[in-house]
């Protein structure tokens, strides 16, 4: 059997920096040349960053994303890499009108090339468009309708997109009836809990049907609220895992394979499933005997056997995802530094703790803001976690302007309550315009759920690190990372009693947050029921739940939509957060469920 050297390059592309996305480019497909690949893939519109959004409707960026894609050609060429194909997402255009959609020729397409030699040998269009979820491509899009195959070093690889693999039928199909050695997905897939397993499962049944290995490449970082996890993976016909990237990193994957020789005989343009049309590129490369067991790997002549990276733990592959989507916040968006207000309390400790490890402790800064009714162990639990730490820390009582806003107007109850969280969030946004940080809001998904939240107080900020992790997980990742950091030999970042005592807004004498809301376990449960499981009241009820508590529960989540609507962004981990995910409106009668 023929053997191809493949190489899946997973990185991490920044949505609208087409040269830099360009210059990385050429970086990994010269590491991959250096390791003796054959062929090379990089993730899902790579050149430009995904998801555009409506970048993907403006033609300057379109038609941006186009000459680059030549022009990279051209450079890969002149450095010396151009007899290795590259396969690479772009931006592109239909050439012909998609009456079916009403779209007129030109409109925009998720593309992917091929470089060699060059030259761009081929292109071709995304053709199952997801529109569900985080996914709006039907609104950008138009779909491709062809199965790209190459003929390189006497096998026969067929290209897809995504989605492509994601529904039934479509490329899988036409690749087995196309005769195909090895199927080759490009991927923007977003990170979201447990669908590291997933995707194992679906590559594995896709190569299945497809009827010969599947080799999956995804994206790493973060665009806003997604983050990609990466993952990337190549299975065989059988489902064998024969490599697999680590999560969360950039990571080129490397490995031989002995594939089917090229057999078919199949024409340009024959018609296989779902309408795709055939379309081969010949390119130059004669069938290939795998290198020898043993042999030296100097200029690629040894067998590269991929590693096969282990998984990370729940609470691992979480705080990965938030320090992720931090970082790639902060320094995508030009930002330097970030500013927290720490309570003592155990959200904005979470917080603190993974913008520590997301952009370092000298550029985490930290403010105690307390008022008549916080507690002295909060304060000492504030100072104790910038301590072990290391972040910048200062104390800025708000108890004079309290005073002053009580002297001057009558306020009593929830808006006296309110009150001290909106001094809270104008002193922090009057600090960062004075020093230029950004300021990371605490909320997290039980909160922002019943509308447990301040708006223009807690709610403020740039960022939302833990928007999308209830508050029973809160703590779970609080006792992980410190035993996290016993494990490397490090002082546990969050103080003991943080986690312990009972979670408090402090607002009033003796507050607790079970005043308010049922205990947290309980409330995150129908919670999930809700919102991540779309069942109704009578169904949640009808599961075992008090119908009291169910009704207060579904009250508070229908009628706190505007309240979530003005939070600020943050990595989605869940399979649906608010906002990108879940959207429902604001104005609303509904309260069946």
């Amino acid at each position: 059997m023929p053997n191809l050297r493949l190489a899946l390059s997973q990185t991490d592309p920044w949505v609208g920096d087409i040269a830099r996305n360009g210059d990385e480019v050429v970086h990994w497909t010269k590491r991959a040349a250096e390791a003796g690949a054959q062929l090379v893939a990089f993730p899902e519109m790579a050149l430009t960053g995904y998801p555009v959004e409506d970048l993907a409707l403006r033609r300057s960026f379109v038609e941006a994303s186009r000459s680059a894609l030549v022009e990279l050609a051209a450079r890969l060429a002149a450095e010396g890499l151009g007899e290795l194909p590259v396969v690479v997402g772009y931006l592109g255009r239909s050439e012909h009108a998609s009456p079916r959609f009403g779209r007129p020729a030109g409109s925009p397409q998720n593309c992917a090339a091929v470089l060699h030699r060059g030259e761009v040998v081929t292109r071709f269009a995304k053709h199952h468009l997801p529109n569900y979820g985080v996914f709006d491509e039907f609104r950008w899009f138009v779909p491709g309708d062809q199965l790209p195959v190459l003929r390189l070093h006497g096998v026969d690889v067929a290209l897809a997109i995504c989605e492509d693999i994601w529904q039934d039928g479509g490329r899988v199909t036409a690749a087995r009836e196309a005769e195909a050695g090895l199927l080759l997905v490009i991927n923007g897939s977003p990170y979201e809990r447990n669908k590291d397993d997933v995707r194992l499962e679906l590559v594995r049944r896709r190569a299945a049907q497809a009827g010969c290995p599947l080799a999956y490449v995804n994206m790493v970082g973060a665009q806003d609220e997604l983050v990609f996890d990466g993952d990337s993976i190549v299975v065989g016909a059988d489902g064998e895992v024969l490599g697999r990237s680590p999560q969360f990193e950039e990571h080129l994957l490397v490995l031989d394979l002995e594939l089917p020789a090229a057999s078919s005989d199949h024409t340009d343009g024959l018609l296989l499933s779902d309408g795709l049309h055939l379309v081969r590129t010949e390119l130059d490369g004669e069938p290939l005997p795998a290198p020898a067991v043993g042999a030296s790997t100097a200029e690629g002549r040894g067998t590269v056997r991929a590693e096969v990276a282990p998984r990370l733990s729940d609470e691992a592959e979480i705080w990965a995802a938030l320090v992720s989507g931090t970082q790639a916040y902060v320094r995508k968006n030009g930002f330097r530094s970030v500013l927290i207000g720490l309570s003592g309390g155990i959200d904005s400790a979470l917080v603190a703790a993974v913008a520590v490890d997301a952009i370092g402790a000298e550029n985490v800064y930290c403010v105690s803001m307390p008022s008549r009714y916080s507690s002295e162990h909060s304060k000492d639990d504030a100072a104790e976690l910038a301590r072990r730490t290391g972040l910048h820390f200062r104390t800025v009582s708000i108890a004079p302007m309290f005073d002053a806003y009580l002297a001057a107007t009558e306020l009593t109850g929830l808006a006296e309550e309110n009150l001290q969280s909106r001094l809270r969030g104008t002193l922090l946004m009057a600090i960062s315009n004075q020093e230029g940080h950004i300021v990371l809001a605490p909320g997290n998904k039980s909160e922002l759920a019943v509308g447990y939240s301040t708006l223009y107080g807690d709610s403020v900020g740039a960022f939302g690190p833990i928007k999308d992790v209830y508050k029973s997980l809160i703590f779970r990742l609080a006792r992980w990372r410190n035993e996290e950091a016993e494990r490397r030999g490090e002082v546990p970042p969050i103080p003991e009693n943080t986690i312990s005592k009972p979670p408090s807004a402090e607002l009033r004498p003796d507050q607790k947050d079970t005043d308010s809301l049922p205990d947290y376990d309980l409330l995150d449960t129908v919670l999930d029921l809700y919102v991540e499981g779309d069942q109704g009241r009578d169904a949640i009820v009808a599961a075992g739940f008090d119908p009291a508590v169910v009704d207060r529960v579904v009250r508070l989540v229908d009628t706190a939509e505007y309240k979530r609507r003005q939070y600020p962004p943050g990595p989605k981990i869940s399979a649906k957060g608010f906002g990108r995910d879940r959207r429902l409106p604001i104005t609303n009668r509904w309260r069946r469920g």
